[in-house]
This record gives structure tokens, sequence and C-alpha cells, in this order.
């Protein structure tokens, strides 16, 4: 449906004497107000999505609603932005002793969302707020009650080895960080609730059970601030004449995987994912085996190993090189020796890559003189909670807007172009998120906008430079090609479940980031059957890093099995970027079973994290294919026929990946 509906009965202003409801209607979506309850149902193709829907927001300790405004005048205009044209439907609010307030609804022609926000105005003077809840919805009609409903927890960082989960319906209380879904994962029908905008507010869905199977309410709002987010302290308060909510997006899907990968496109078409036309990085780095006895010597010997026996027997990019990284413990080597290194991977048909962590003081020594910002102590760029140093991960965070931070970006990022580095890894970065009593620019009101102000200056100083964020918020994304999905991973399959933990749920997340990171790979110290798993949950991932210590005095063990699992170049053809999606949505850890569909087949993988065999039906409904048709599938490690009519034997601690030919695709 191209065209709008407005009805509105009697009048367009409303007040509770003259009026009684108004109805707006673009695309597929629906907004309902009636003016006796003040309250708002949203539909979607003539489906009830929620009742009792409204906005909120805490102002000098007080929480107001729009169901406190008596008087709502509708207005009606056309947009093209970038997400393409549609209708603002406005709804401004007035009521004596309060803010104006002004709430919009964005609706897109063919689109299986609606984005809101809203807006308060101070008139002569300013107004205040830690708190904007564009959504408030006590009356979730979507879903019916079912033991196979969930509910999703995103994570707002990566840190601490946080856990993604699917909830059954059956908490009291849940909070997912900037999005959620809720969904049947029998249908896989459900709904999408989460920001599309990240530079003021971090962001919080908060729901609520009140029967097991059925959700009672959602709140989508702006100003969290809690262990999670590693804040000791309240949301930072916007303040001004007018300040404006996030915008949430909603959205109803056939299929909830569907909605996250619409959701992650909505975020990647308001802030675009940072620029990179190479291939998907290939490579090492240090911080796997070597760590900190990372020496000169050391790292060039793995520069030459990688050339002799790996990037020549299929682990190599789609561009015919490999990303050389160097991390913490880099600062020991001389100036020119970091030369040689980088001519050494040069030489090698190599990029070479190194690693930073600016928004950190690991010293902990307040009185110390800030390296390469001599002018200041560390004491002077602190971004104090409550009048003390914040310590996460046994660091003291720094606060972004200090004019150090810049000195030493400028003189470190100096220091890499000088060497030739072109890709640098950028750890805990959260620490420049946290909120603080105050930042040294004094119009930086909160965490997020002192983050955003700190990478602004970082792709200033290293924007030429490929940037993967290590320890990081989810949001902003687009500051960085890629990100690591989960926390550190090791060489066990727990460290695969972990890191399959965040793919199960945030795999979608390639949609902001050029490419998600599973982390460096180790192989030394497992079986086969982990090895396997563990550079599979890295090819299905997205970038394809190796760890194994590669020196001359290096385990023979992990040099061997570097050749024997780095190297299946019908593996390796995986590795193309494309995270694959989970094929449902049960896991209160982690999924076993993922997939990506291609143009002529579809992948499936399914991890065993056992410690027994386990045989498996192959889903082929689930997947999208016929199961009474005939497919020719082949397992890819084994390089074995599979046939599709009996389950699939996976060993304890492996993994199956197993390639389906369907012309359907």
């Amino acid at each position: 449906m191209k065209n709008l509906k407005l009805i509105v009965l009697p009048v367009c202003l409303f007040a509770l004497s003259a009026c009684n409801r108004a109805e707006m209607e673009y695309g597929k979506w629906s907004v309902f107000y009636d003016a006796g309850s003040r309250e708002l149902t949203l539909k979607k193709a003539s489906e009830t999505v929620c009742n009792d829907l409204y906005a909120s927001f805490i102002m000098e300790g007080k929480v107001i609603t729009t169901k406190d405004y008596s008087e709502v005048r509708f207005e009606v205009n056309d947009i093209r932005d970038k997400l393409g044209e549609g209708k603002v439907l406005r709804m401004t609010c007035r009521q004596s002793g309060l803010p104006a307030l002004t709430r919009s609804f964005y609706a897109y022609e063919g689109k299986d969302y609606i984005l809101t926000d809203f807006t308060i105005e101070g008139g002569t003077g300013q107004v205040s707020s830690n708190y904007m809840a564009p959504v408030n919805i006590n009356d979730f009609a979507l879903l019916r009650a079912s033991a196979s409903n969930r509910a999703l927890f995103i994570p707002f960082d990566n840190d601490c080895w946080i856990r993604y989960r699917s909830h059954r319906l059956d908490f009291d209380e849940l909070t997912s960080y900037e999005v959620t879904a809720v969904f049947d994962n029998g249908s896989r029908r459900g709904l999408v609730a989460g920001s599309v905008e990240h530079d003021n507010w971090k962001t919080a869905v908060r729901m609520t059970s009140n029967r097991p199977g059925e959700l009672k309410s959602l709140v989508c709002y702006g100003g969290v601030a809690d262990t999670l987010t590693r804040d000791s302290k309240p949301h930072g308060a916007l303040s001004g004449k007018t300040i404006k909510s996030p915008r949430i997006l909603l959205g109803v899907f056939d299929d909830w995987r569907n909605g996250l990968d619409e959701y992650g496109l909505v975020n990647a078409a308001i802030a675009p994912p940072k620029a990179w036309d190479k291939a998907v990085p290939f490579g090492w780095n240090s911080w796997g085996v070597l760590q900190f006895k990372l020496t000169f010597p050391k790292a060039m010997e793995v520069s030459d190993f990688f050339r002799d026996s790996l990037q020549n027997n299929g682990f190599i990019t789609a561009d015919n090189t490999l990303y050389i990284g160097l991390d913490s413990g880099w600062n020991r080597f001389t100036e020119e020796e970091l030369k040689a290194f980088v001519r050494k991977c040069k030489e090698n048909g190599q990029v070479a890559g190194i690693y930073w962590t600016p928004f950190t003081d690991w010293g902990k020594n307040p009185d110390a003189a800030i390296h390469d910002a001599n002018a200041y102590q560390y004491k002077d760029a602190y971004a104090y909670a409550n009048g003390k140093p914040q310590e996460l991960d046994g660091a003291y965070a720094i606060d972004p807007t200090h004019p150090a931070v810049e000195e030493r970006m400028k003189k470190t990022s100096d220091l890499f172009r000088r060497c030739g580095f072109e890709y640098v890894k950028m750890d805990f970065m959260t620490h420049g998120a946290m909120e603080a009593d105050k930042w040294y620019r004094s119009e930086i009101q909160t965490g997020i906008q002192a983050y955003n102000y700190g990478m602004q200056l970082l792709n200033t100083y290293f924007g030429d430079m490929y940037i993967n964020l290590s320890i990081s918020p989810v949001f902003p994304a687009h500051y960085a090609q890629s990100r690591r999905i989960a926390c550190d991973a090791w060489n066990k399959i727990k460290d695969t479940e972990y890191t399959m933990n965040a793919v199960s749920y945030g795999w979608w997340l390639d949609k902001i980031y050029r490419f998600n990171d599973a982390d460096h790979i180790v192989l030394r110290g497992a079986t086969e059957g982990e090895n396997r798993a563990r550079v599979t949950s890295s090819v299905i991932t997205g970038i394809y890093i190796a760890g194994d210590d590669f020196s001359r005095g290096g385990d023979p063990e992990g040099k061997q099995r570097s050749q024997n699992f780095l190297t299946n170049t019908v593996i390796n053809k995986m590795a193309t970027g494309v995270t694959f999606r989970p094929l449902e949505g049960n896991g209160e850890r982690s999924e076993h079973q993922f997939v990506r569909i291609e143009e002529k087949g579809v992948y499936y993988v399914c991890f065993n994290y056992g410690e027994s065999a386990v045989d498996i039906p192959v889903p082929l409904n689930r997947m999208g294919l016929d199961p009474a048709q005939e497919y020719t599938a082949e397992e890819l490690w084994r390089n074995e026929p599979v046939d599709l009519k009996k389950p699939l034997t996976i060993p304890a601690k492996d993994v199956a990946v197993v390639y389906v030919v369907s012309e359907r695709y």
C-alpha cells in the first residue's frame, strides 16, 4: 500500500473533551491513538503487535509519560533518507507544567519495521534527562504463550567472557543491550526491537514475563548504566533546549534471524561500516602461544614459516597475502627492529600488523607522566567516577576527550606509519565508554559521546589502516572494519563453544562491521577433532587468524597441526567473511547447527561440544530444503559422501561440515 491513510475524528488537535481517536496507516504499518486512554496500538498488516504503547522520560527524578499529555496534534510529512522514502507521523504533545514533547513514527514502503523516537523541549529554558524511553509496551499481543517462545540477551560488549543467551520466557526480568529478539523458535516468527542510533545513549531493552511462555512488558530506553555496561555510576544526562531519545526499531518478521539481519542493515545504512575493498584477512597474531615471550627474532621466524609452509599451501587470502600481527609486547622492539619486521613481511608477501590500547593506563600510577604526552600526568586524564579512577581488566580508564589522548594517538600512529604497519588491533576500548563525573571537553555529557569523540580521533590518526577492535562495545560500529565477536578463545572445545555462543546470536554483526573475528586459532595441546572444530569456528565466523608459536623453537605439534588443518583449501574456501547463521534459537549456551546459503547449495555445520559421539539427523526442512527430494552432499573435512536420509555421526569434541548441492539456490 503506497498511499497514506489518515483518519482523524473529529479534528487533528486532540483534547480529551474534543476527540476520541486517530488512526495513521502507511505501508504495512498503522498506529491507532485513543485519546480517552491516551494509548497507542501498533499494527502490522492489520495484526495487532501491541497495545498500550507509550513513551516516557525522567526529569528531576520524576517519571513522565505521553499519557500525562492531554493535547495531541498529528502531522504527517514525506521523508527521504538513508533508509528510503516514506512518511513520518508526528505527535506534538502539550501539557501545562511539562516540556513540549514531539513523538515520531517513521514508516517505509514495504519494510517489516517501523522506527520511533521523541524529543522534549524546554521552551525558554533547558531540559535535562538521563532516561528516555521511546517504547513502553504493557500489552504484547504478537505471540501467543508457548514453551517455544524465546527472548535474546545481547551483551553491551565482549569483555569478561560474557555470554549471549536465548532465554525461555520464564524470567521475572531480563535486560538486553541495544537490541533483542522475542520469537517463537518453532515458527521462527517474532519481534526485533533495538536502537539504531549510537551517538549519545547506551540503550537497553528491559523485558518482564509474568507467566511461562508469555511476555508481559517490553521497554526500549536510552540511559542504561550498570555492571554489564562496566559502569559504577548512572548514565550521564543530556541537557539542552531540546534533547532527543535514541531512535528505536520495532520490526515483526516471519524469521527472527532475518529480523536481526535487517536490524543490522538499518544500522549500517545510518552509520555505514568502515570502508574495505580487499579480501577477508587471513594471518597470525602473537597473542596466542607466544604472548609476552614475543621477541624480534621469533617474529621474523614466524613470517618465514608462513611463507615456506602455509601461504604456499592454501592458507592465504583471495588477494594472495597474509596479515602477520605483533600483539602486546611489541614495545620491547626498537624502531629499527619494527621496520625490519615490516620489510620481512613485505618480502614474504605479507602485511604487518600491530597492537595498541588507546584508553587505558596499565601502570595505574596517577603521578607518572603519560607516555608520549609528558606534559600531563595520568591522574590528569583519568575518567573518574564518584571521584575515583575507574578500574576494569586491571587498567585505569582514560578520558578519550583529554588532549593527552590525541597527542598519544598522533605519536603512536606516526610511529606505526613510519615503520610501515597497515593493520592495527585496538584493545580494551570499553574503557573509553564508561560514564564519568565529567570529561575534559565540557560539551560531552555521556560515556557514549566520549567514546564517539575518541573513536573519531582514532580514525583521524589511524583511519588509513585496517582497524580490528578486540575488547569493545558492540556499538558504535562504524569506526573499524572488524571486531572480536566474543572474548578470548584458546584451543579446546570449550573455546569453540564459547565462540559459537556469540555467533549463535550475534552473527548479524557482520552487517555493521565488514567482518566478525573469532580470535586467534591455537592448535597445539588439543585433539585433532578440537582442531577441526576450532578452525571451523573461525572460518564460519569471519577473519581467519592463527596463534601458535611458529618460530624455530616453537612447539613442533603446533607447526604440524597448522600444516594439516590450515591448508584444507575446501574448508578455506568457506572463509569469505560472511558469518554463518544459527539453524535454531533454543540454546541457552550455544547453538550447535549453523548454515549459510550459497548460490547452488547450502553449507551445514554441526558441532559436537560433548564428550561422546552423537548421531544428528540433518534437518533439511529447517534449512529450507525438501526432505522428499534427493540431494548430493559431502562432508568436507573428511572428503566423504553423506547420505542425508541417515543420521550424521559426529565424534566427541569435533565438527561435521556438509555441503548440500541444491539448484534451488
